[in-house]
């Protein structure tokens, strides 16, 4: 049986590095799903300004039509709280035993997971999936991937290269062309972020 890759995120707004993420998981042949899951609160971001709860799953849904594999998944919105991962893989593995889950991680991620919560019972509770991007710190992120393989957690590092964008530069600067068309369509429809 394949994979269900959990593909979780602030999603503040969904950008282009998010979308090329998507995009590779869709081609690999040994993931059978992706689950899109917005985070309620997100424990480790204090943010300038935070879209509300329903246009962050709306963009969310938007790109999934996208994705033959993609389901929005909002476990994260069923309970209260901050979105701590490895209370979501606990839930979603008492929900579906028969799944073989798998967590998606962005390179910069990758390095800040010892400030997880609880992150030392995580790296072995599911395999992880890596991605570098054009921003990666190599070394520290080859460091990072040497150092929790020996401690046990499960790692694949993906050959595609994502863009180093985020949602933050987004929110600052309002560049169209770090998102995907129809999540920027959608902003502007909405007037999000101050965009007209």
């Amino acid at each position: 049986m394949g994979l269900t890759a959990i593909f979780g995120g602030t999603f503040n707004p969904f950008h282009i590095g998010h979308y090329k993420m998507l995009l590779s998981l869709e081609n690999d042949d040994s993931i059978e799903e992706i689950l899109i899951m917005p985070d309620k609160i997100p424990p480790h971001k204090v943010c300038d300004y935070m879209a509300s709860d329903s246009d962050r799953i709306e963009m969310c849904r938007i790109v999934s039509n996208d994705f033959k594999k993609a389901k929005l998944c909002l476990t994260e919105f069923q309970r209260e709280g901050k979105s701590y991962t490895y209370d979501t893989v606990v839930n979603l593995k008492k929900m579906y035993p028969e799944k073989n889950f798998a967590f998606v991680l962005g390179g910069d991620m990758l390095v800040y997971f010892p400030k997880w919560y609880k992150w030392q019972e995580l790296m072995t509770m599911l395999p992880f999936i890596c991605f570098k991007r054009t921003d990666t710190n190599v070394t520290e992120f080859n460091e990072c991937v040497e150092k929790f393989s020996k401690m046990g957690m499960n790692i694949t590092v993906k050959a595609d290269l994502i863009p180093g964008v985020s949602s933050s530069e987004f929110r600052k600067n309002n560049i169209e062309s770090l998102l995907p068309e129809k999540v920027y369509d959608f902003i502007k429809e909405r007037g999000i972020y101050g965009v007209r």
